[in-house]
């Protein structure tokens, strides 16, 4: 039986020999200080990768192979990248909304999983001493107009989800699901980032009247006190982890059992902290692993609290604005290895008014200021901290809507406008070179 990535190929009609690619050996940038470097793209703007072939982007991915081994049918065995069990408490998080990248015809939308394959090659692989992990934003169907796209000002949160009704039409490319199940499909994609040298991560809510529960054909709204539909969560997550996701971005979750409520704004009950806890324990004991990462949107310094709770990171504790501050709190913490919060670039309410440079010198800051790199915090960041975004959208917004960029109704059009163009190209350029110093430390 083929594996996953031979399947995907063969289901887009591509032959599954590989091949070594060069139409972007000027673009190829590699850590400085390793025996055998690893390497990635930048200098780029994402329609660059966007738009070429599945088949295009599995070469080249098999050409950036750390040591330069080059594999000519993919790999049956992929592994993902060994960092220990606790990999999560040090790793670099950096969500991509896979249904912003999605392929856009005229007001239809699918593909998202594909196309964030696509961008691969231009994630910076793992470093020496910590993970990077991509967790994509949708796996599960949207609420408010799964497979559409919507006006640039139409309600489209991608905070709304349906459990027990399979995955997105948004991110699974269902024309092809009789030759490959959309199961299949994720786990592709779980085996190519881990190829690449990156960890697997979803994004996942936990405001209750911002989930249903499909049953037989009819909605029910999710509720955290009817324990069939906590058994489907639980099993719903597991199920990801089973097929290769090793971490979960849990939003919300500073406010579980009913912390800080005051700045709470998602909709609807959250579960109680022992609820949370046994949930927690039990996605790791359904998908039988121990390496599991839990991050939490949002910390405070009751560290305990969290890591008692089954977390492993959370965010909006500290910038990194100021180098000084992080490299103490990293040095305070360096004995905490198994929670510490992380080190925020940018988060999922991201509205603007962060420069390229203030963003540039965060990145530094979560990569550097530490006494020795094996102690540094996590961090997290979004697409726009890698691609940035065209000027007049942000990463909130296009969170909470789903709007085509596209000038006349095709993918690549949507693809060239979503993002910056030159000074996005020249931004990566000079984040592949933070990385360049970084990997290897």
């Amino acid at each position: 039986m083929k594996n996953s990535v031979n399947k995907l190929l063969s289901a887009f009609n591509e032959n599954i020999e590989l091949n070594k690619a060069h139409w972007a050996d000027d673009k190829i940038y590699h850590s400085l200080g390793c025996q055998f470097n690893k390497k990635w793209l930048a200098n780029i703007v994402p329609s660059e990768l966007l738009s070429r072939s599945l088949k295009e982007i599995i070469d080249m991915i098999m050409t950036l192979s750390e040591g330069d081994n080059f594999y000519t049918l993919f790999p049956d065995e992929i592994y993902t990248p060994n960092y220990g069990d606790n990999w999560g408490r040090f790793a670099n998080y950096i969500e991509l909304n896979n249904r912003a990248i999605a392929q856009m015809n005229n007001d239809k939308c699918c593909c998202g999983l594909v196309n964030s394959i696509k961008l691969l090659p231009a994630i910076p692989p793992s470093g020496k001493s910590w993970a990077n992990c991509v967790v994509i934003s949708q796996i599960f169907p949207n609420i408010f107009g799964d497979g559409y796209n919507k006006g640039p000002y139409e309600e489209n949160s991608i905070y709304g989800l349906k459990l027990n009704s399979g995955y997105s039409e948004n991110i699974i490319s269902f024309d092809i699901k009789d030759k490959i199940s959309p199961e299949e499909q994720l786990k592709a994609f779980c085996d190519l980032c881990h190829f690449r040298g990156i960890k697997a991560g979803f994004r996942m809510i936990i405001s209750e009247d911002q989930m249903k529960i499909v049953k037989e054909g009819q909605e029910e709204i999710f509720r955290w006190n009817n324990d069939e539909h906590v058994q489907i969560y639980i099993n719903e997550c597991a199920k990801l982890m089973k097929l290769g996701f090793e971490a979960m971005f849990i939003d919300s979750a500073k406010h579980i059992g009913g912390y800080d409520m005051q700045n709470y704004t998602g909709v609807g009950a959250l579960p109680q902290y022992h609820q949370m806890q046994y949930i927690l324990n039990e996605i790791r004991l359904r998908s039988q692993r121990n390496d599991l990462s839990f991050a939490g949107e949002k910390s405070s310094d009751d560290f305990e609290r969290y890591k008692n709770m089954g977390l492993t990171t959370g965010t909006d504790y500290i910038t990194g604005d100021d180098f000084e501050k992080v490299k103490e709190l990293s040095t305070k913490l360096k004995y905490y290895r198994d929670y510490a919060p992380g080190v925020e670039i940018e988060n999922d309410n991201y509205e603007g008014g962060i420069s390229y440079e203030q963003r540039l010198h965060r990145i530094s800051t979560a990569l550097f200021a530490n006494e020795i790199a094996s102690d540094k915090l996590p961090s997290f960041m979004q697409t726009n901290d890698i691609f940035p975004l065209r000027y007049d959208t942000n990463t909130h917004h296009i969170m909470m809507t789903n709007p085509s960029y596209s000038t006349d109704g095709s993918p690549q059009s949507h693809y060239e406008n979503l993002f910056a163009k030159d000074d996005g190209r020249n931004y990566n350029h000079r984040l592949g070179i933070i990385f360049a110093h970084a990997l290897c430390r």
